[in-house]
């Protein structure tokens, strides 16, 4: 099969291809439905992008800085069914050219920006800055942003971290991109609003390994390789990967962001004293350094004498990289419009996942959609 690749069955009601999140949580409902499932993944290893490596007894995130949260409590209870989460929350911090800023957007950073003490003179700055804008309808990220927290804010720890994240100047950028980034009155550094926020303890490798367990899985298997084998393999194909590759580009390629990781171990206890730094400033190539350790405080690697960062590039997608992010603008959803036509018109295929939906999802709401599209599935 597929090579020299063996199942155990010559037949599955689902294939289910990716074991990120959708895949693996898909296969669980499925399989505990009754339903016969086999997931295969082109990588080594199993879990997608949250997919952790134990380097010196330190979980790290080997596909960027996975942070679970929510408010969608049958959600949080069914990933803690899988393994216990930690109260890990994210309090990001900012430089700016050796200056520290608190993310996100509160108090703080005003005090540390303007030097106000209250809301109302907070509140005051940034509909001062923003009259002087003349914004009156945000059509752009940078209009949003000074819209947001003024010109001074920014400047200072939007414009040019977001043109290294995107690759795109902030005038080029559609204004929704920035509002999902929260903005409090308040002197609080919690970046999520949520109601459950943490880091499964031992690593998501754990969270994996629950969803998947008693399930049929095969790394180093690409779909693609050997369509024809793997689509004769079950009634129907659960399907997460890029959605314009499964129709043969035939619309054309959709963009993507892509991230780069440089990963190194270091000889001491503490390099920077929090999970996540963002470098807001081009003099920096990288967008954020994070220290995986800071994630998990319990673990007994915390307090020994080894650390491991990760610089993080972001830069647009080609052959032969992961695609991370969707580029979402005009033309890209004129693109995706078209794909998801045809994807409708699969019966036997169900799309799923950031890149076979061609959006950016929160893990949690990778989950909850995962169980929509399984009872609707059911129910036929």
């Amino acid at each position: 099969m597929a090579g020299t690749i063996q199942t155990k069955f010559s037949h599955y009601d689902y294939l289910i291809v990716g074991s990120g999140l959708y895949g693996a949580t898909f296969a669980h409902l499925a399989t505990k439905a009754g339903e016969k499932c086999l997931v295969i993944d082109k990588r080594s290893q199993l879990g997608g992008n949250i997919y952790c490596e134990d380097m010196d007894g330190i979980h790290v995130h080997k596909y960027g800085a996975h942070i679970f949260h929510t408010s969608n409590k049958k959600v949080w209870d069914f990933v803690n069914s899988f393994v216990p989460f930690n109260r890990y929350t994210n309090s990001p911090v900012a430089n700016f050219h050796g200056k520290l800023f608190s993310l996100p957007f509160n108090m703080n950073t005003f005090y540390q920006i303007w030097g106000v003490t209250t809301p109302a003179q907070a509140m005051a700055k940034i509909e001062e800055q923003k009259k002087e804008s003349g914004i009156a309808e945000p059509k752009n990220l940078e209009e949003q942003a000074i819209s947001l927290v003024g010109r001074d804010i920014y400047e200072t720890l939007v414009k040019e971290y977001t043109e290294k994240q995107w690759g795109r100047k902030c005038t080029e950028l559609p204004s929704f991109i920035i509002k999902r980034l929260p903005v409090r009155f308040t002197f609080d550094n919690n970046y999520f609003n949520d109601a459950y926020q943490g880091i499964p303890i031992g690593g998501y490798n754990k969270l994996t390994e629950g969803l998947l367990a008693g399930i049929e899985t095969i790394c180093g298997a690409d779909y693609f390789a050997d369509r024809e084998k793997w689509d004769d393999i079950a009634e129907k194909i659960v399907f997460t990967g890029k959605i314009d590759e499964f129709f043969g580009y035939r619309f054309g390629k959709l963009e993507y962001r892509t991230v780069r990781f440089e990963t190194e171990i270091l000889d001491k206890q503490n390099f920077q004293g929090n999970a996540v730094v963002n470098y807001t400033s081009h003099n920096e190539p990288y967008t954020r350094i994070i220290e995986h350790k800071h994630f998990e405080p319990e673990n007994p690697a915390y307090n020994q004498n080894k650390t491991v960062i990760s610089k993080e590039y972001s830069t647009e997608w080609h052959e032969g990289v992961e695609p991370f992010y969707p580029v979402n603008d005009e033309k890209n959803a004129e693109v995706y419009k078209k794909y998801k036509e045809q994807a409708q018109n699969q019966d036997k295929v169900i799309f799923g996942g950031r890149l076979a939906e061609y959006r950016y999802y929160d893990m949690d709401d990778v989950i909850e959609k995962c169980m929509k599209d399984w009872e609707v599935e059911n129910e036929r």
